[in-house]
């Protein structure tokens, strides 16, 4: 069967359950963060707080597998005990559970701590619930956008990695390979990959499904499984939070608003480009003269 035929292709072994881990973060909504004034540091407070939306397309694909396939979807984050909510609303969407990790030893940790102590969270959950086949992530969180973590996390457990996959075309449990459509500046690469791997997913790859009632229900009573570092299985705490984390945030500031407004512009019969260019130089003069100059140069 060819790619172009399905979306999806699988042989599964009947001695294997697939295990999917899928990392999450809970963050600020960014559309209501501000910066204090003064202090130049985000204002969290009475800010609401949202899954970050680039693992809500993550989480969807590891779901549509485990759906099509069987198995079992972990969801993992590392936060403050709030993170809980995060996690509940994943066990809503149909996540088979979900892990919150959570220490003061954690906290002010970067990518580079972060990504110690999630690969350290993974390892304690393949011991636990069984080895992951594929750990998912968003391609990148919308309050760091470094689109570290993930291929922090990957090298850590030495895992394949995959990036800004927009596509799973198919999957191969018994000979544990995967293949998968990852975008890139000259068009989309497909690339062929053994099992385990990390995959981190780009925005707009699939629909976000909407939970059912019976999600819900059951996930209000669901337990979610809370990891301290030790519980975690963390081996050097100071690898951990803001001792491990040799980037510093020197400043947060919002960027000055401009003074100029925009100016729109009317053909007013006349072909677009043409007005355009023409208001350009109005207010640009110097640019006329120069690209006058540089047209004499040739």
């Amino acid at each position: 069967m060819s790619l172009c035929q399905a979306d999806v292709v699988v042989s599964a072994s009947a001695e294997h359950t697939m295990h999917i881990v899928v990392c999450i973060k809970q963050v600020p909504d960014s559309a209501q963060i501000r910066v204090h004034p003064v202090t130049n540091t985000i204002m969290r407070q009475g800010v609401p707080t949202i899954i970050n939306p680039y693992d809500l397309f993550a989480l969807e694909e590891a779901l549509r597998l485990r759906d099509k396939f069987g198995g079992e979807v972990t969801v993992l984050t590392m936060g403050p005990p709030s993170a809980e909510d995060s996690l509940r609303k994943a066990l809503t969407f149909g996540a088979n559970r979900a892990v919150l990790l959570t220490d003061r030893f954690f906290a002010g940790a970067d990518t580079l701590a972060t990504s110690y102590a999630l690969a350290s969270a993974i390892r304690k959950i393949g011991a636990t619930y069984g080895e992951p086949d594929i750990v998912f992530t968003g391609k990148q969180t919308i309050d760091g956008d470094t689109a570290q973590v993930g291929p922090g996390i990957c090298k850590r457990l030495d895992f394949l990695q995959l990036t800004y996959v927009s596509k799973v075309a198919s999957l191969d449990l018994a000979g544990r390979s995967i293949e998968v459509e990852r975008r890139s500046e000259g068009g989309v690469q497909v690339l062929r990959s053994r099992l385990p791997c990390l995959i981190t997913m780009l925005e707009g790859t699939n629909e976000v499904r909407r939970g059912t009632m019976l999600n819900a229900l059951n996930a209000a009573r669901a337990e979610v499984v809370k990891w301290s570092a030790q519980d975690a299985g963390v081996e050097d705490i100071s690898k951990c939070g803001l001792r491990g984390s040799p980037t510093v945030v020197k400043r947060v500031f919002a960027p000055t608003a401009r003074s100029e407004k925009a100016v729109v512009v009317e053909p007013a019969g006349r072909p677009p480009a043409d007005a355009l260019i023409d208001e350009i130089f109005k207010l640009r003069p110097k640019l006329e003269a120069d690209m006058f100059e540089l047209a004499r140069g040739f």
